[in-house]
């Protein structure tokens, strides 16, 4: 995960509630579509067009979901509250689609999402808390190939196409913290708006390195 910061609400989704008071966010009609694709839109931009959860790339609105960080069913008057809300790819089985309405103890708006979750080069993921290891599990995240092997695969072949090209660690020196630190700033730095498809995988890995 990667720490979200949430902004403030698109208009038409104030204005939508304004109009439309006591009602919740499934009861958003066909006609008022442009509400949940702007929410959509904004939660794309805010989170540099990266999965809430996984951290893969989302091209645009219609690959992603309005994704309840507290889940509907758990608490109705949070619906349409935007600092609740976050975009979440489509992928079945992981992130919105296995969060379904089961409590998420550490979530992307939580500072400790970054910490309390840890990469491996071998594209695992593990939790170093309790409650990261519910969210991974809640999420199925990958913390081992039998529960999301494409998954693992994935943050795998990254890692060691990014570390590793052709054998040889990209870091000429992986004990230099300032070199590794240049590196970070480099992956974290969003280009046009945007990152790369699991950037924060990889800076979690970088920075277990130096830490």
């Amino acid at each position: 995960m990667r720490k979200i910061t949430k902004g403030e609400e698109p208009a038409s989704l104030g204005r939508w509630k304004r109009n439309n008071p006591n009602k919740r966010y499934h009861q958003i009609q066909n006609q008022d579509s442009n509400v949940r694709q702007d929410m959509r839109e904004q939660s794309l931009e805010e989170q540099f067009y990266l999965c809430g959860y996984c951290c893969q790339h989302i091209t645009d609105h219609t690959q992603c979901v309005n994704e309840h960080v507290e889940a509907q069913g758990i608490n109705p008057n949070r619906t349409l509250d935007f600092n609740n809300i976050i975009a979440s790819c489509k992928k079945l089985s992981q992130c919105d689609d296995a969060h379904k309405s089961q409590p998420l103890p550490l979530t992307p708006l939580m500072d400790e999402c970054e910490t309390e979750i840890r990469f491996k080069l071998s594209g695992r993921v593990e939790g170093v808390t309790e409650r990261s290891r519910d969210a991974i599990r809640v999420l199925n995240l990958g913390d081992h190939e039998r529960h999301n092997k494409i998954l693992v695969e994935k943050r795998k072949q990254l890692i060691s196409t990014m570390l590793f090209p052709n054998g040889v660690d990209a870091i000429d020196d992986p004990d230099d913290p300032e070199l590794t630190e240049m590196l970070i700033e480099d992956i974290s730095t969003p280009r046009d708006g945007k990152l790369e498809s699991f950037s924060p995988v990889l800076v979690n890995v970088l920075r277990q390195r130096i830490s």
